[in-house]
């Protein structure tokens, strides 16, 4: 009899990977919303400020009727500007609403499905592949590879393009030397107030980045660059005490007498841009709620995790190497997904796998490296390796012993 326990679908542990495909769009939500309101606000206040202006200046004979119709075409056209930017971002509310019925829809699909062997889960993990590989793309920066997969499988409503080709475009005006597009991001409507929330250090960074490359350019006057820190350095004294002191220092260390000076030097180091690549990277993905690291990567970590024993990352230097050309083709075929090159790394920082029940070999014979192999196992692949009687050959190391060194083990 088939157990069904192994096969029955655990539904609330798939969810748990896929909590970012519901929060995301929620977000975006809330972050449309707040930037909707935002402009009303703006937009509000001037034109009752103006309004009130423009009544007092009539009632008072201090505007002429032209000016008040001049004031009045200017407040319409306001008006009419915030309508513009409403309509906007009511279009992009209804493109996300479409997204999370797209995705509520695709979540729900898996309640429909008690098990593994259903021939429906096939179909919905392999659309849950396809989303995780576009994840993967984007966050690598493979934009266009990652538009083209969700269109040839049609789940552009089931992935955030948009979102990451906005954060790649940016990170790459920051590895290319340019903090523009970043400064303006984080001033964007009532992002800088989120950030603030979120105690993030990005826009000043971004400012004292921009002021190291007023420095570095020997053309600008130096009360031009006084006058950029007075406005956008020294405000935050007291909170980054440490940058604004070195940001004084640098009028006097240009960057060729820099050079000695390990706090200095390091200010005009061209890994600053990396730096702060991947600060706005981090801190994009924490505004977003968005995992730091691939939705692939933890896919796999949970399921390396079902095969990690401890022997996985032992001190043996050849526990991770590829099977030599002398062992047998069966062999390599057997080799421990963990152990492998390739997975090795992610799998180190995941838990051991959890097993009620242990599964060995009958028979156990251990080698003097210490691992240990069933006795038929070890006969079999000695007499297909050709070795002398008496000697066997271990499976991984392709190690030689005798008979005689081997030791009988049990499970206690």
């Amino acid at each position: 009899m088939g157990d069904t326990t192994a096969s029955k679908l655990d539904h609330e542990n798939h969810l748990l990977l896929d909590q970012p495909l519901l929060r995301l769009p929620t977000e975006l939500l809330r972050k449309n919303f707040r930037s909707a309101h935002f402009e009303v606000e703006k937009d509000g206040t001037h034109i009752k400020n103006a309004l009130k202006e423009t009544a007092t200046g009539a009632v008072n004979g201090r505007a002429s009727q032209a000016d008040v119709l001049r004031n009045l075409d200017a407040m319409i056209a306001r008006a009419r500007g915030t309508k513009r930017k409403l309509t906007a971002f009511a279009d992009e509310e209804a493109r996300l609403h479409q997204h999370e019925e797209a995705r509520v829809a695709h979540l729900s699909e898996l309640y429909s499905m008690y098990g593994v062997d259903d021939v429906k889960y096939e179909a919905w993990s392999r659309v849950r592949l396809d989303r995780l590989l576009v994840d993967y793309l984007l966050r690598h920066g493979y934009n266009e590879s990652a538009r083209s997969l969700a269109q040839e499988k049609g789940i552009e409503p089931l992935v955030d393009l948009d979102t990451f080709e906005q954060m790649s475009k940016i990170r790459k005006c920051i590895l290319n030397r340019s903090v523009a597009e970043a400064l303006a991001w984080c001033t964007a409507g009532d992002t800088k107030k989120e950030l603030r929330k979120m105690d993030s250090n990005l826009e000043f960074m971004l400012r004292f980045q921009q002021y190291i490359e007023l420095v570095r350019d020997r053309s600008v006057k130096p009360t031009e660059i006084l006058s950029y820190a007075r406005k956008f350095l020294f405000p935050y004294r007291d909170v980054y005490k440490k940058e604004v002191l070195q940001a004084c220092g640098m009028l006097a260390l240009p960057p060729g007498s820099a050079q000695d000076i390990v706090a200095y030097s390091d200010l005009y180091s061209p890994g600053r841009w990396e730096m702060l690549a991947n600060l706005f990277t981090s801190t994009h993905n924490a505004l977003l709620s968005l995992p730091s690291i691939p939705l692939l990567h933890v896919a796999l970590s949970s399921g390396l995790s079902a095969l990690k024993t401890p022997a996985c990352h032992s001190s043996h230097p050849a526990s991770a190497a590829a099977p030599s050309h002398s062992t047998s083709l069966s062999l390599a075929s057997s080799v421990c997904p963990i152990c492998s090159t390739e997975l090795n790394d992610l799998a180190r920082s995941v838990p051991y796998a959890f097993h009620s029940k242990s599964h060995v070999e009958p028979d156990l014979l251990m080698l003097p490296n210490g691992r240990a192999y069933g006795k038929a196992r070890l006969e079999e692949y000695a007499r297909k390796a050709g070795l002398l009687d008496g000697q066997v050959k271990d499976l991984r190391t392709g190690e030689v012993f005798g008979m005689d060194r081997l030791k009988k083990v049990y499970i206690t």
